[in-house]
């Protein structure tokens, strides 16, 4: 499909005709308050425009035939590089934009066209959508969207045809719930899309599935309880634009991490009589998912990308900052012609050695936060966001006013720590109150349990077990230092197996390689590290396969894989499906599919319903014992409330304390982590791993001295246990000392005193 068939609505574009304007009446109240209120018998205006000679605020009103006609007015200033106004008699529902007037020079990265009808960065919510026109480009190109040949010249065309337009909001709700504030040491984030969430979820009604109010839905919140998650992590909701090469090939950006708006809600997430009715509706509807949620004591946080934009690279579209102050937003080289600094590998990357840039992203916080009433944020390639130029510092202005703000240091911020500029993985070097992703976590344990098995498998060597007992110890290592002594502590670390980036968990057992064909990139997108194992015989097997008798063995897999988060020291994370086991078809890059490669499927019979079941019963177990959820990072030694048991012991399968040689040794595939619970009022806990290919003989630690109480074994299909369990009970009780026969590749948990 060419470009140029992508023209919709418009054959043509007419000419921008530039008009006399009056100057808006009166002057904003705070002309340091961007955006567009409602103020007394009007609207204030405020916007950012550091080199514009003038700007326009523009009216725009739609005629019953769908026809556009503007009201302009000159905005007041500049004032420190804004522009800003008062307008009686505008209210809630108008739609508006602003046009620019300044220098034009693209040699030196100024891009000041009034053709283009621009996006209030501060809109709230928006009416219509963009479409992929030469229109809508403030230089000129041809109909395949590439520039013309020579010189940059400005593109005479109006563009308000074809772009989204800000809408005056009322910011009123009086639906809204108090959140849960769910302590980070009782938290379980759900990472979850709007749309893919609920979009094949049977119990909820079909105009409801793939919406905000079907996140909301009683069955959805009903599912989330069960499992036992704490908080909804969703994918951008953010209004976004996809990149026009997706769109040239019928494709979409469907997770959504190319930013439009940042503080309005993306308007097809909504449902459709919210659409109808209207901007102010849609943004009603986001609340009140919010607010449901938290009346069932469920967080919300939000993915949020403040690194990048939608308009892309050289050549982009200019539907906001490009035209309203392109090299005061995005970074740029410093050379002429300007060229801009690309470390997020999205075309352009926010500048955040810029006041502004570090007040719109604050801005947009506080507003999802206090207004909206969401929890939390997780960041999106954060290094971006800590950079002066080329270098991350953790003491960036942007992170130290996060850190200190009252309203957003009360939330829960979480970074993706890294980006693609240099020195661009930082995960643990984030500053308090700040949490981080920990892709050491995720390698380490898909190592353990999938690649050196695999590797095994051929007769090759794997790891030894000193990065395993890292990450189960809270990763020390990242997040055990920093300003303040002992770091920031085990729950900085969210420890995950699989994100909406990578193999789904059912994936990770069933595909050694990507299959990402439906991309239309070749099969070249998609990491190729995804450290997987389909044990034997790539992708899904019938049950009546020869090679069936492997599907036992890959359901134990995800059953361990699931385990180790569950039990490790840190902020556990899964992502939404998972639980039922889930499968994107070997996808490990599904960024552009909005369809039955990426909505969970919900099938929750048998060994689907057996690990939602057994996902859910160590989810409870996890709650109700602290000692599975340690807030310290262990120092080895008995704490004061305990004179027999270090806080955490290691031993090897003879129940012998681990030696320097054992952790060192590549082919020692069993090891045992036992921690104290008395200083928690708790149980001891004992986990048993066993990475190898062969049935263990696994002699257990002396201990305190009592019986250890199996509670689970991910050899069991279901949590109830073998079922020689209820007719031998005594098989679920093993004294210190005792040799216990594990399965090979499986895990077990004990509680002890």
């Amino acid at each position: 499909m060419s470009t140029a068939s992508l023209l919709l609505g418009h054959s043509t574009a007419e000419l921008y005709t530039d008009t006399p304007t009056r100057r808006v009446p009166g002057h904003a109240a705070n002309p340091r308050r961007l955006g567009a209120h409602l103020v007394g018998d009007g609207i204030d205006v405020a916007v950012h425009a550091s080199r514009a000679t003038r700007v326009d605020l523009c009216l725009v009103d739609v005629a019953a035939d769908g026809s556009l006609s503007e009201r302009r007015y000159r905005l007041r200033g500049p004032v420190s590089g804004v522009w800003h106004g008062h307008l009686p008699g505008v209210r809630a529902g108008q739609r508006y934009g602003f046009r620019v007037h300044g220098r034009w020079d693209p040699a030196s990265g100024l891009l000041h066209n009034p053709a283009k009808l621009l996006l209030d960065p501060y809109a709230r919510a928006l009416a219509g959508s963009v479409e992929l026109v030469p229109a809508i480009h403030a230089h000129v190109v041809g109909e395949d969207l590439s520039p013309a040949d020579g010189p940059w010249l400005p593109d005479p065309s109006d563009s308000a045809p074809f772009v989204a337009h800000a809408v005056v909001v009322d910011d009123a709700f009086d639906g809204a719930v108090p959140p849960p504030r769910v302590p980070w040491s009782e938290t379980v984030l759900y990472e979850a899309h709007v749309r893919g969430l609920t979009m094949r979820l049977p119990e909820v009604p079909p105009e409801l599935r793939g919406t905000y109010a079907g996140v909301a839905h009683p069955a959805t919140i009903a599912h989330l309880k069960r499992l036992g998650v704490t908080t909804v992590e969703l994918l951008p909701i953010h209004a976004n634009f996809p990149e026009p090469f997706l769109t040239a090939k019928g494709l979409t950006n469907y997770w959504g991490y190319n930013t439009l708006a940042f503080f309005a809600p993306e308007p097809t997430y909504a449902t459709r009589a919210a659409q109808e009715a209207g901007p102010a509706a849609i943004l009603a509807e986001v609340k009140g998912m919010v607010s449901l949620l938290h009346a069932a004591g469920l967080e919300v946080v939000l993915d949020v990308v403040y690194n990048h934009t939608c308009e892309g690279g050289e050549g982009g579209p200019s539907l906001s900052l490009r035209g309203l102050d392109n090299t005061g937003y995005y970074l740029h080289d410093g050379t002429t012609p300007a060229r801009l600094v690309d470390v997020t590998g999205c075309g352009n990357s926010l500048d955040f050695r810029r006041t502004r840039v570090v007040q719109l992203a604050l801005d947009s916080l506080r507003y999802w936060a206090g207004e909206v009433g969401v929890d939390g944020f997780r960041f999106d390639l954060a290094v971006t966001l800590g950079r002066n130029g080329a270098e991350f510092t953790p003491h960036h202005p942007f992170l130290v006013a996060m850190a200190t703000d009252p309203v957003l240091s009360a939330t829960k911020l979480i970074s993706e720590p890294w980006d693609l500029g240099p020195g661009g993985w930082r995960t643990g070097q984030f500053p308090a109150p700040m949490a981080d992703w920990n892709d050491r976590f995720r390698n380490t344990v898909r190592t353990f349990w999938l690649a050196d098995p695999a590797a095994a498998a051929k007769g090759h060597t794997g790891h030894d077990l000193r990065d395993l007992a890292t990450r189960l110890s809270g990763s020390a290592d990242l997040f055990g230092s920093g300003e303040v002594p002992g770091g920031r502590g085990p729950y900085a670390s969210v420890n995950f197996v699989t994100a909406h980036d990578g193999f789904t968990l059912a994936d990770l057992v069933s595909y050694e390689h990507k299959h990402n064909e439906a991309n239309l990139e070749g099969n070249r997108d998609g990491t190729d590290d995804n450290r997987s194992w389909n044990h034997g015989m790539e992708g899904p097997l019938p049950a009546d396969s020869p090679a069936a008798e492997i599907l036992p063995l890959r359901r134990r897999s995800m059953r361990n894989l699931i385990g180790t988060l569950l039990v490790s020291a840190g902020t556990p994370m899964l992502t939404a499906g998972d639980e039922i086991g889930r499968s994107q078809a070997g996808s490990n890059n599904p960024y552009c599919q909005d369809n039955e490669i990426s909505w969970i499927g919900w099938d929750r019979e048998g060994w689907h319903g057996d690990l939602l079941r057994t996902v859910s019963s160590l989810l409870t177990l996890r709650s109700e014992h602290p000692v599975l959820r340690p807030g310290r990072f262990a120092s080895g030694r008995p704490a004061t409330e305990d004179d027999v048991l270090p806080d955490l012991s290691w031993f090897g399968a003879t129940g012998e304390a681990m030696t320097a040689q054992a952790w060192h040794d590549p082919h020692g595939r069993v090891l045992q982590m036992l921690r104290s619970g008395r200083p928690l009022e708790d149980s001891d806990a004992l986990v048993v791993l066993n990475g190898s290919l062969d049935q263990q003989t696994v002699t257990l630690p002396t201990g305190r001295g009592a019986d250890y109480e199996l509670v689970w074994d991910s050899a069991w299909e279901r949590p109830a246990g073998p079922m020689h369990a209820e007719t031998e009970p005594l098989g679920m009780v093993a004294s210190p000392g005792e040799a216990v026969q594990l399965e090979s590749l499986s895990m077990r948990i004990y509680l002890a005193g």
